[in-house]
């Protein structure tokens, strides 16, 4: 599969990389056997990037990727994680971790801290989880309400740790485009993962981000493409950003279906494609929780998509006309 350089650094992604959430018992439980099945899957089918954060699962994410992933050659592959939140240990049976999205034992709590002792610890930790060394891709994850701590404290220090070879390269992680515009201006970042804010139903990353980002190399990594399941199987009912969708995002959805059907492509293919467009991203962040979800998402970037299928979205107003043409 192909790989892409983020930003100025040497690190590459594959055009398709497996956002490993779900391995933390993103909503529902996943077996280990499951967990390592999906990683497998995905290797198996050319993917050679993984996305993970002590976030996930309360730290199951990063010890199920790092376990599927050891014995791999370690430069055949790239891991990304996360930084922003430290997890401390509770005292006592507390329940679970559902409260969070998790379905997982709440052994732990989440502190937000964006220090630079904060970094440092967290990304130990994450290395002791993955049993790795180093880290290909941190993120800052999340800093919606931690901006100025974020680029003041957290940032510089992750400069530190790519100096020292700890971190291939640095990256922000957010649902919105506003606040990783701010970073791809105020910042020497190689990379934005950016999630659903570029998708077929909302494209709020093109008016700033998409063309800041190319301006000044860059990279973008798109996540949820299918805007938490909307875009994937549209219905009364579907997920928009994990909450119920509203009646017209349904119906723009299922608009979408009825032009994609009628030049027998799959709506999931288009939004991947879709996504992958512009110049600056260098890849698609899918999640998957078994082998079969993973082998799909990887069918989806081969199957043919005809460049009528964009005319006609546009024609019909579902896409607006000054956007990027997706490649066939």
């Amino acid at each position: 599969m192909r790989r892409t350089p983020l930003g100025r650094s040497s690190t590459a992604v594959t055009r398709l990389s497996l956002g490993a959430a779900a391995l933390g018992n993103l909503f529902t439980p996943v077996s280990d056997e499951d967990a390592a099945a999906a990683v497998e899957a995905a290797w198996a089918c050319g993917v050679r990037s993984f996305d993970t954060a002590p976030h996930y699962g309360l730290g199951l994410s990063e010890r199920r990727l790092g376990a599927a992933l050891r014995g791999r050659p370690r430069h055949e592959y790239t891991v990304a994680t996360k930084v922003g939140r430290l997890l401390e240990p509770v005292a006592g049976p507390a329940g679970d971790d559902l409260a969070n999205g998790f379905a997982v034992p709440a052994t732990h709590r989440r502190v937000w801290d964006f220090s630079a002792d904060g970094v440092r610890r967290s990304l130990e930790a994450s290395l002791e989880r993955l049993g790795l060394d180093r880290v290909d891709i941190v993120h800052l994850h999340d800093p919606d309400e931690h901006f100025a701590e974020a680029i003041e404290r957290a940032y510089p220090e992750l400069e530190r740790l790519r100096a020292e070879g700890v971190v291939g390269a640095i990256g922000v992680g957010m649902n919105q485009a506003a606040m990783l515009t701010r970073f791809v201006r105020e910042s020497d970042i190689d990379a934005v993962l950016l999630a659903g804010r570029y998708t077929l139903l909302d494209q709020g990353a093109a008016a700033e981000l998409l063309p800041e980002a190319a301006a000044r190399g860059v990279s973008v990594i798109v996540g949820g493409v299918f805007n938490s399941g909307l875009l994937a199987d549209p219905r009364p009912g579907a997920t928009f950003d994990y909450a119920a969708a509203a009646p017209e995002l349904v119906e723009r959805a299922l608009a979408m279906q009825a032009v994609c059907e009628r030049h027998g492509v799959p709506l999931r293919a288009a939004a991947v494609r879709f996504a992958l467009a512009p110049a600056a991203v260098a890849g698609a962040l899918i999640g998957a929780r078994s082998a079969e979800e993973v082998t799909d998402a990887a069918r989806l970037l081969d199957l043919p998509v005809p460049e009528q299928l964009w005319h006609d979205l546009r024609a019909e107003g579902l896409l607006t006309d000054h956007l990027e043409e997706p490649c066939g």
